[in-house]
Formats: C-alpha cells, structure tokens, sequence
C-alpha cells in the first residue's frame, strides 16, 4: 500500500501546540483592517473558548495545556472565566455589529485542555456573555470537550442546563494496556457510560473520539474501540491516526527506542477499518477523519473552520480569523492574564492572508470534505492533473464529471499528496 499520509484536518488552530509562529504586530486595542471587517456578518461566526487546564499531561500531547505546577500567577482556574470574558469584551468592541440579524453568533466550542474542569456554571456564564453581547442564534451549537473522568450524570446535566448542546468526549481506546501507553487517566468504559449519561442529560449531540496506531495496539484493540464506541449509540465519531509531535513523552520513548514509531501501513489499514465499520453502523463520512449520524450531526463548529466562516479564539495560544486576517494570543496563561489585566489586546501577532494563500487554503481544507472543491477553483493546470493522473484512483469521476473534487477511500488515505498536486 503506498504511504500513509493522512493527518488531521487543521482547526486553524484552536490552541496552538510548540513555539508561536512569528507575525506582524496587533495594535494594542485589537483593532482589524477595514478591509477585513467589510463583509463581517456576511459569513458565519462563531467562538472558540481555549480551556487551558489539565490535572495530568497525556505523553502524546502537545496542545497549550497546562497541569496546576506549571500556572503561573493570575491565571487560575477561578479566575479564568473573568479574563475570557474580559477578551469577549474587547471582541465587541473590535468587531461590528454586522448585517442585521447574520452577525450573531452560530457556534461556540470549548476546547483545551480540559473545559470540564471548569465548574458548569462558569461555562454557563461565558455562553451568557456571548450571547449578550452577540446575539445567539435560536438554533447554536455550543460544544464541550470532555475528559471522561471529570464528568457524570450531574455534571453533564448541569452543563446542559447552562445551554451546552453538544459533547464530545475523548475515548482514544477501549483498550487498556493503549490507554496507558497514551499516559490516559480514564478506565476502559467509562466514555460509553459517559455518553449514555450525555443522553439521558438531554444532550442533542454525543460525539467520541478515538485515536488509532498507539504502539502495541493491534487490529482486534482497534476494532474492539470501534465496537464498544458504536454500542454507546454516539451520533458522531472522530478517528485520528496517532502522531508523534516532538517534544511530548511519547517522542522521546520512540527515540530512545523503548517503543516503536507507528507505522504507515497499519494506520491506512486501521483507518479502512474505521470506515468499514462505522458506515455499515450508519455513519457516515464528511471529513477524512469524521463521521456522523447524518447532516444535523455534524460538528457545525468544524465545518465553519473548514469552509471559510469567521471566529474569534479567546484564551492563551487561541487563533481567531475574520475576513482574511488571522492572529494568535500569547501562549503562556499568565503572559495571557497580564495583557488583559492591562487592558489590551492578548494577541502576540497575526497576519493577513493573501488571496492566493487563501485560495491554497481552501484547496487544503475543500478537498478532504465529503461535498469536496470546484474545479473552477483550481488553475488550469491543476485541473488537467486532475483529468490525468488522480481520476479515477484517487477523485470520484462522477463528481468530477460534476466539477468537483472529491476523494476516493484511496484518495482519503493520500490527502495530502493530493492536496499538494492540486496546489
């Protein structure tokens, strides 16, 4: 089989991992181009919350989190929801009001880190903040990630009634001997017992998320996760191969050699696996590395990034992008609570895209969605290529015939070289 390279689809990014790219300044007030600002409202926006506690680091992890020895001053979980809040703040001031009733706020996502250690009511207190100084629409989506040992019954029912919508709890393996090699602190079982509990919570929708390729996972460990996520009755799956990010735990047991990298070709078989199982359970693909129980269970949140909408990322090492521009906060929670404290913009730098970059980045992003990319927004030679080499292995003829883009399973398992050709 030819090499694996699937990856993860970009958030663009919710919480940064490794050092911050460099950028051009950010006044100190926030404010964007008026270029940037003309068509807000047009698109649509939502809101990424960063949550940047965790009580334990996962060895594979590499995201801006942060255990209770490593916080620094100002930045503690009781006093986080002020500081993002004051962050919402300045986001109204920075954005305006946009066209009528379009600028209001069609997604929220709490992200980290852990969100759920924060207590419901906080949570609850942030969505309130956003809605009043943004307008919600009748039918948001406010997502929650969460560890499945910070969270039961009460809990879930609790952030249900603070207006949480949708909960997506990360699984990784129902196998034990892989949890531990992930450094993951639940037991085997708890994340199925979790959703059935999301669902008597009143939860519209309960994703898992599973990760495959864990070293001494084998072909039977993997189908067993899937198994036991799909009894759960989930309406939504993620499935994300295994990446080994320099510097986490886990980079440094592979380079010492305690365990071995993962490898290619058992994460395309693992991902085909994937596929074969939840789509004969009747979900269905509509990005590479997501399934879901029709369109209404998709994550809105996710398709805003991935189709080009707008949001603002509050909290450290947060990415915010509106019409073109995109900025990053400061990484650490504490350097993020002194700039707020200060009154000023969080943001450590950012950058505006050019059209081509965000022509490539819609490529990038268009191609691994199930609806997948027009063929007239490639270039001439792009779509000769197309006609060429990738029909019919790796793009679907009839929705090329149609003047899309859209991969094949094969195609899905070599994404990014396809992205690559085609930009």
């Amino acid at each position: 089989m030819a090499q694996f390279q699937l990856k993860p689809a970009p958030h663009i990014l919710d919480s940064v991992p490794g050092t911050l790219p460099d950028g051009d300044p950010v006044p100190d007030d926030g404010r964007l181009p008026g270029a940037a600002l003309a068509g807000f409202g047009t698109r649509p926006f939502g809101f990424y919350v960063h949550v940047p506690f965790c009580r334990t680091r996962c060895g594979y992890c590499d995201f801006n989190t942060y255990t209770a020895t490593e916080l620094g001053g100002g930045a503690s979980r009781q006093a986080y929801p002020a500081l993002v809040m004051a962050e919402i703040d300045l986001a109204r001031k920075v954005l305006p009001d946009g066209q009528g009733n379009k600028a209001k706020v069609k997604t929220i996502f709490f992200g980290g880190g852990t969100p759920t250690l924060l207590p419901p009511a906080r949570i609850g207190e942030i969505i309130r903040k956003i809605g009043d100084d943004f307008g919600l629409e009748n039918d948001a989506e406010v997502t929650i990630e969460a560890n499945p040992e910070t969270v039961d019954l009460r809990t879930l029912a609790e952030l249900r009634e603070n207006g949480v919508t949708r909960v997506s709890l990360g699984m990784q393996s129902s196998a034990g001997h892989v949890l531990r090699t992930l450094d993951r602190q639940h037991a085997p079982g708890r994340p199925q017992q979790c959703a059935r509990w999301a669902r008597t919570a009143g939860f519209e929708h309960v994703s898992l998320d599973l990760i495959y390729g864990t070293p001494g996972e084998t072909d039977d460990d993997w189908r067993r996760s899937l198994a036991d996520a799909l009894d759960a009755e989930p309406d939504h799956i993620s499935a994300y191969a295994l990446i080994v990010e320099d510097g986490t735990r886990l980079a440094a047991q592979v380079r010492r050699g305690a365990i071995p990298a993962p490898d290619d070709d058992v994460l395309a078989d693992r991902y085909l696996i994937a596929d074969d199982m939840l789509s004969a359970a009747g979900l269905g693909w509509y990005e590479i590395s997501n399934w879901a129980r029709g369109d209404q269970a998709r994550c809105r949140h996710n398709m805003l990034y991935w189709t080009g909408g707008d949001w603002w990322g509050a909290g450290p090492g947060a990415h915010s992008h509106v019409g073109g521009v995109r900025w990053w906060n400061v990484r650490h929670p504490s350097a993020y609570a002194a700039r707020i404290a200060a009154g000023g913009s969080p943001a450590h730098a950012r950058e505006v895209l050019t059209a081509d970059e965000q022509r490539l980045e819609q490529i990038m992003l268009g191609v691994r969605l199930r609806a997948g990319f027009p063929l007239t927004g490639l270039t001439a030679d792009a779509r000769e290529l197309t006609e060429r080499a990738l029909v019919p292995a790796l793009v679907d003829p009839l929705a090329h015939e149609s003047g899309r883009v859209v991969l094949t399973r094969q195609g899905r398992l070599l994404a990014d070289a396809v992205v690559r050709d085609l930009t």
